[in-house]
């Protein structure tokens, strides 16, 4: 943990040992080999400022010391508000009335009440009533973490969540597979197929079991901290140690969670630490009457694009709330790791608005922010040592050299890096090139492409390319016909050719990942409609903000084709092992191939040539059919024999590849 080998190393011979290691793992780094020592000393040096001498892990309890606490007397309250110059606890017990009784104690910057036992109970709703010079308002407490909305008013409340029984767990065995991640992103309240606000029980109940089925091993659940918008996806964060009572209680989550794992299921959690809403009464906006409590002060305190606030990352107490965030939901709601987003924002002043990073150069100018570099550590440095196993991956598409490489190698610490450049180069394909004209050499180089030091996880697509105003693979592939054609007797040539590019893009952006591998909810049989939150735009609907599950459910549509082939790939990958190699690109013919451990992995591309007898370089042996994108159960036209053994003749595999067809086999 970082605040230990700060600690116990000398800095000097720490920088020379970190900074020794990456620029060997990258060369193209070396010149750049002081600007790194330089940035690795401000982490240094800026982690034990922030940390005070204590371990990261120690530093991140906040949680157990700020908020609502119930004590052997009673209750204690207690808020970090350095610009209050009043703070009085109002709600249900006292009818919304200000009384000196509940009036808090200021203790420096910080405020403390104590109450007895029986005047709150569990499920009063409360607030602040927080005085500064010039004026007063309402606040929900920052490390709230219970609060429900008011269906007429639509404001917030935090509410007292003590139940008389502690939720019981049932997962100390748990241990999260070892193997690639392979990730199911998946939102809560739009997982039912009712144009509702599904919950966390519905999901436990309905949605786990699916995910499992399917193959996948981890769980990534967005939306989990309480948001005042539901249309933001959860991006505008205002509680953040409040799950989202849309959904369902904090024990209902916890039985998600614990449930997850009793299936053998990771479940990672969507950590919004890039941004904070701007609302004030029930956010962190204006807690204290300030504008920079926890933001940096003037415009650099405000994200325009986003419409929300910047945190100052390098103010200690904005640390230790954030990082004890990153510690409490692994304690106290067992998640096993973070997808950490909007990193690319956090890195960069500019947020990385309109910047290309096509040079090294750009990851080494002024920039860089600093302090959220020290943040980003050290958060990485609490989650993994309150929980070993965790995994942490950071959404950054600048690729910032080191972001996902261990501390000891000089990197900030994350495990893994989003391969955002991946749903990019599909849509760009797709929109722009015909079929035969695709580039299947700069495919294949830029889905095996990353940083020396890092794993990565690789997608297709994510929710980003699901949201109304974009278009999902499916969508780009078979557009409107998709409404009229995907019963499976029906040979539509527009949704055949659909049906096969779906699968073949698919299976070579899993089959080539560099560390893992991401879907979202529904994409994986081909979900027919966008996501679009109910709004004033669309008349407060749900109608696309749901999963129409009972399309891949059916076995008389094409959904149910996809679904059954995503399994079958799904279940393949944690096989598959080692480097990609042996490739072979024939842009003409549109044949592509490489192996990968003892898998062979042949695709052809072209739309209506199929080669008879055709020669692609493979290790040496005799190799079988164990997935062909041709099988008739996966829509197909079973034109590839499964029971067929092929031998590799001098250096080649020869081979018959239908047109647009992938074929994975396995070496005997």
């Amino acid at each position: 943990m970082l605040g230990v080998f700060v600690i116990r190393l000398s800095l000097r011979s720490t920088m020379v040992l970190m900074v020794k290691k990456l620029t060997q793992i990258d060369p193209w780094l070396q010149p750049y080999e002081d600007k790194l020592k330089a940035r690795h000393w401000h982490i240094l040096e800026n982690s034990r400022r922030i940390l005070g001498g204590k371990s990261a892990s120690e530093f991140a309890l906040g949680y157990l010391y700020f908020g609502l606490h119930r004590t052997q007397d009673g209750w204690v309250l207690r808020e970090w508000l350095p610009n209050a110059t009043n703070v009085v606890l109002v709600g249900d017990f006292c009818d919304w009335q200000d009384s000196d009784e509940y009036a808090f104690t200021r203790e420096g910057d910080n405020w403390l009440l104590e109450v007895p036992e029986d005047v709150l109970q569990h499920g009063d709703n409360y607030k602040l009533h927080v005085y500064w010079d010039g004026g007063s308002g309402y606040r929900l407490p920052a490390y709230v973490r219970y609060a429900v909305q008011d269906l007429d008013t639509k404001l917030f409340a935090a509410q007292v969540w003590a139940p008389e029984k502690e939720f019981a767990w049932t997962d100390a065995d748990f241990t999260p597979s070892t193997g690639i991640p392979l990730i199911y992103e998946a939102h809560v309240g739009m997982s039912s197929e009712q144009e509702e606000v599904a919950s966390y029980a519905y999901f436990t109940k309905n949605i786990l079991s699916r995910i499992k089925k399917a193959g996948y091993n981890t769980v990534q659940l967005m939306a989990i901290a309480e948001h005042p918008y539901y249309g933001s996806f959860g991006y505008h964060v205002a509680n953040y140690f409040a799950p989202s009572s849309r959904f369902g209680t904090p024990d209902d989550l916890k039985k998600l969670v614990d449930t997850a794992h009793s299936m053998g299921l990771r479940v990672i959690m969507d950590i919004v630490h890039s941004h904070s809403v701007k609302n004030e009464e029930e956010g962190l906006g204006r807690q204290d009457g300030s504008y920079d409590q926890y933001f940096h002060p003037g415009e650099r305190g405000h994200h325009r694009q986003w419409d929300s606030r910047t945190f100052d990352y390098g103010k200690p107490e904005v640390a230790h709330f954030l990082l004890s965030n990153v510690r409490y939901w692994l304690d106290e709601f067992h998640f096993d790791g973070y997808r950490f987003d909007g990193v690319t924002s956090m890195l960069y002043h500019s947020h990385g608005l309109e910047k290309s990073f096509a040079s090294y150069d750009d990851y080494f100018t002024d920039d860089v922010d600093l302090d959220a570099l020290t943040y980003l550590t050290l958060a990485g440095a609490v989650a993994h040592s309150v929980k070993p196993n965790a995994i942490t991956i950071a959404e950054d598409m600048s690729a910032l050299p080191g972001i996902a490489a261990s501390v000891e190698n000089d990197g900030i610490g994350f495990d893994y890096r989003l391969s955002m450049g991946a749903p990019d180069l599909w849509i760009k394909t797709l929109k722009h090139k015909k079929d035969e004209e695709w580039d299947l050499a700069g495919l294949l180089h830029e889905l095996t492409i990353h940083r020396p030091e890092e794993r990565v996880i690789s997608y297709t697509e994510s929710h980003d390319q699901a949201l109304v105003g974009d278009k999902t693979v499916i969508f780009r592939l078979a557009d409107k016909e998709m409404y009229d054609h995907m019963q499976v007797e029906d040979d539509n040539l527009v949704i055949a050719r659909a049906i096969s590019l779906h699968k073949m893009i698919r299976l070579l952006t899993a089959s080539t990942h560099g560390g893992g591998y991401l879907n979202f909810m529904g994409n994986e049989f081909g979900h027919p409609e966008w996501i679009d939150f109910p709004r004033a735009g669309n008349g407060w609907s749900y109608t696309y903000a749901r999963r129409q599950w009972s399309l891949a459910d059916d076995t008389s549509l094409k959904y149910n084709q996809l679904a059954a082939f995503d399994a079958a790939m799904t279940h393949l990958l944690p096989d598959i092992g080692g480097d990609v190699g042996y490739q072979y690109v024939h842009q003409s013919d549109g044949v592509l191939s490489y192996a990968r451990g003892k898998y062979l992995f042949v695709y052809n591309f072209s739309p209506n040539s199929s080669y008879e007898n055709y020669g692609l370089p493979a290790p040496g042996g005799s190799y079988s059919v164990v997935l062909s994108t041709d099988e008739g159960r996966f829509g197909g036209s079973d034109r590839v024999s499964l029971q067929e053994v092929y031998a590799v003749r001098g250096s080649q595999l020869m081979i018959y590849l239908p047109a647009r067809t992938a074929i994975v086999l396995a070496r005997d």
